[in-house]
């Protein structure tokens, strides 16, 4: 029998995968649909802050995972070498996620308006901004490998469902604005964003599970072929 030595015994890892990307996604956004959902956020009251905190954290381990497999970070054209839009897409959107960690974790402890301003909604607001930027990145990515206008694929439903929830999350930002009297601008665009927003990127990660094939879909927020050289 062969005696493995420490050096050569191999360790623990965990293995980054499509379905895993996709799924922690789907978790994620749930956990924000339900946090913000028509009816439920005034059942849930404080605890809907319970179910943002850890529904971002599946959208950060979904999102390292998506950078992870979103290959090299840039590419040679003409001898020079370019940062790749997909993987550029994807890292924006990692950072977005740890800043949507700052903002959910901080809502639990924030009890004046300054807290509320500076750590809940000034890291939710660049995290919008940051998932925007992602999701034009990932059409940019898509632009050079397929066509701007191409319904029948499931690759582009993703990134232009993705980058729609995008969009969402940016008005729900700007709905939750705290003013000067400690409430938000609009808790109706604020919910609202949040809710749309979460049910576009559970749609966009769904879109990208793979169906039993050896097909690789877009991730939600990227794509999986590579640009022009």
């Amino acid at each position: 029998m062969q005696i493995l030595t420490p050096a050569a015994r191999p360790g623990f890892h965990v293995r980054p995968t499509l379905p895993k990307q996709c799924w922690g996604f789907v978790v994620g956004s749930a956990c924000f649909a339900i946090g913000s959902a028509p009816g439920l956020t005034g059942i849930l009251g404080p605890s809907a802050n319970v179910v943002f905190f850890v529904g971002s954290w599946f959208f950060t381990a979904a999102a390292l995972i998506q950078l992870l497999l979103s290959g090299p970070m840039t590419t040679e054209v003409d001898g020079a070498q370019l940062i790749r839009a997909e993987w550029l897409s994807a890292a924006v959107q990692f950072f977005g996620t740890l800043l949507f960690n700052v903002s959910t974790g901080a809502a639990l402890r924030a009890h004046t308006i300054a807290a509320e301003k500076h750590f809940v909604w000034n890291p939710d607001a660049a995290g919008s901004v940051a998932f925007l930027l992602s999701g034009v990145l990932a059409v940019v990515a898509y632009s050079h490998v397929a066509r701007m206008w191409e319904p029948r694929a499931r690759d582009w439903w993703a990134v232009w469902v993705n980058m729609a929830g995008s969009v969402a999350f940016g008005i729900s930002a700007v709905g939750a604005y705290i003013t000067p009297a400690g409430t938000a601008e609009s808790d109706f665009w604020s919910n609202a964003g949040t809710f749309v927003g979460a049910l576009c990127f559970l749609v966009a990660a769904l879109l990208s599970l793979p169906l039993g094939s050896t097909a690789n879909p877009a991730p939600a927020g990227s794509v999986t072929a590579e640009p022009n050289r």
